[in-house]
């Protein structure tokens, strides 16, 4: 799948972590004493501000780490259009999909911004319960639903920015009523909050066109002011403080498609540097956040961003959030806050989140992948390519990452309308089927000495996934623990119908106990195996097959040591 302009600009930032195609084999190398096994700690009476007191003083919950598999809501506006990821900001860019696909539908980007297109975004087909109720059923254990992205629209009741859900577009607390049915569900809630991006994100809006017909004619940023919403929808309404003023208004000498898209490669490279110090629109974002965590009390919140986001900003936030957790929650703290690309030494204060990717290797810390079985925002042409990621590949992700110490969430693109089509609603149905089946051997398991064997592995960093189509097979197994028992996830089903764990042989030192039976979930019945210097053979009844693959529970003495 070839990567989209999102994915180029964060893959700059994140070129080290970044693994060539060539070099994702799987790697049987110890793992460090102690990896996966995150040491507890008692959390501090009250957290500071600061990276020595979030480092030493939090442990990652253990709903967090049993959990394994969560799904998200990644919905917005942008799903109004139908043309896939970063509408609000690429309507803007002349020359690209997103501008083409607004004049031809809704006009020029100087007459129909896209503050217009949020409040197109009606949701008048949104059924929550069913979707809630779906994406259990599937095997979730934790729900995520997006609080606001880079184009700064809350969906949820903001006292603190005027530009929500309840004033604009679909009229309703989104947020608020996701959380209320998740939590009816036993799912935890989670949101994810994008809107550090926001201060320069939509800086495009402010431009113009730098040749053609309309070339210099400013677009809807650069000409709209609180006092032209008298007597529209948006009455009330300050366009400046949801575009968020001129931080960046394109040069006035700029006249070619060719001189645009080099000013707009140098303004993305000022995302790595953070917002200005000691802004309004800091100081707002911080106010917005705490409401957002003091209405809905999230279990998770999701920063979409590199690090926490906005630099003291953002350590300011997350000690206070974690001082609240424990107020709401007796003493206990369970809250998870996740950033990408976070380093080493900070892993013990957030949790680290790899977008579209994985980790090679036994993760010390509890981290997080987040994928999209699509793109991240609704994308009808694509999708009548038959763009969806299939359940294999899903679940086979999962596995891997289970393996690996971390966590999988996985959006379902959603319509502007709130609907889901029919090929995403299949492939969360056949995932479900998969995990009614074998969820048994995935939640609330912890890695072993070795993370899996095969020729196959997934992501090394950010944007590191595969494609559509699955590449495991049955030779590829992962390995996790949960008690005394050792669980095989082979991800295939073999031709002869015999699984050959092939670190688990006689000959191989991985495994110094001995197998006394092999189970499948959910099923006492032993299954027959056979250990030779080779591997452990283990026959599979047909009735179980499953192109997928299979979970196998093996018990024993000495086996998970």
């Amino acid at each position: 799948m070839k990567p989209t302009r999102r994915e180029m600009i964060a893959g700059s930032l994140a070129t080290a972590a970044v693994v060539p195609a060539a070099a994702k084999a799987v790697t049987t190398l110890p793992t460090p004493a102690g990896a996966g096994r995150a040491v507890k700690v008692p959390p501090p009476a009250r957290f500071t501000p600061d990276w020595a007191s979030l480092t030493a003083g939090y442990s990652v919950p253990d709903w967090f780490r049993d959990a394994k598999f969560g799904m998200w809501a990644h919905w917005t506006a942008q799903c109004v259009p139908e043309a896939g990821d970063w509408y609000a900001r690429e309507m803007y860019l002349p020359g690209s999909r997103a501008y083409a696909h607004h004049l031809k539908h809704y006009g020029h980007p100087a007459d129909v911004g896209f503050m217009e297109i949020q409040n197109l975004w009606k949701a008048e087909r949104w059924d929550p319960v069913r979707l809630l109720d779906l994406y259990k059923r599937a095997g979730a254990r934790y729900f995520m639903a997006l609080a606001n992205h880079h184009d700064n629209l809350d969906a949820y009741a903001s006292s603190h920015h005027p530009w929500n859900t309840m004033r604009v577009g679909p009229r309703r607390d989104i947020v608020g009523t996701w959380a209320k049915l998740a939590r009816e569900r036993g799912l935890r809630f989670a949101v994810s909050n994008h809107s550090a991006h926001a201060w320069h994100w939509n800086q495009p809006a402010y431009g113009y066109d730098p040749e053609g017909p309309r070339a210099g004619q400013r677009y809807d940023a650069y000409t709209l002011t609180a006092a032209q919403g008298r007597g529209k929808w948006w009455q009330g309404l300050d366009p400046q403080q949801l575009y968020t003023g001129r931080f960046m208004p394109m040069p006035d000498g700029i006249r070619t498609n060719a001189q645009a898209d080099q000013w707009h490669e140098a303004t993305d490279r000022l995302w790595s540097e953070g917002v200005p110090a000691d802004t309004d629109f800091a100081r707002t974002w911080v106010l917005r956040c705490r409401e957002l965590a003091e209405k809905y009390r999230p279990d998770m919140i999701y920063f979409d961003n590199f690090d926490l986001p906005l630099e003291q900003y953002g350590l300011d936030f997350t000690a206070w959030y974690y001082n609240r957790s424990m107020q709401w929650n007796g003493g206990r703290l369970e809250a998870v806050v996740t950033a990408k690309m976070t380093p080493p030494q900070r892993r013990t204060g957030i949790v680290d989140d790899v977008e579209r990717g994985g980790k090679s290797y036994i993760e010390r810390f509890p981290w997080q992948t987040d994928t999209c079985i699509g793109n991240w925002h609704y994308d009808a042409d694509l999708y009548a390519r038959s763009g969806y990621k299939s359940a294999a590949t899903v679940l086979h992700t999962l596995c891997d990452v289970v393996s690996k110490n971390g966590n999988l969430m996985v959006n379902v693109p959603m319509r502007g309308d709130g609907t889901i089509d029919d090929k995403a609603e299949r492939i969360v149905e056949d995932i479900a089927g998969w995990m009614e089946r074998y969820g048994e051997a995935i939640y609330a398991t912890r890695p072993w000495k070795m993370y899996g064997e095969g020729s196959t592995g997934g992501g090394s960093g950010l944007f590191s996934e595969g494609g559509p189509t699955s590449r495991y097979t049955a030779r590829d197994v992962r390995y996790v623990t949960r008690g005394d028992a050792l669980h095989a996830l082979v991800l295939g089903w073999p031709d002869d119908n015999v699984a050959r764990l092939t670190l688990l042989g006689r000959d191989s030192p991985t495994l110094l106990g001995d197998v006394h039976r092999v189970t499948l979930p959910g099923d006492p019945t032993p299954l027959r195996f056979r250990r030779t210097g080779q591997a452990l053979e283990v026959t599979l009844p047909e009735a179980s097959r499953n192109p997928i693959g299979v979970a196998l529970i093996l018990s024993g003495q000495g086996i998970t040591a």
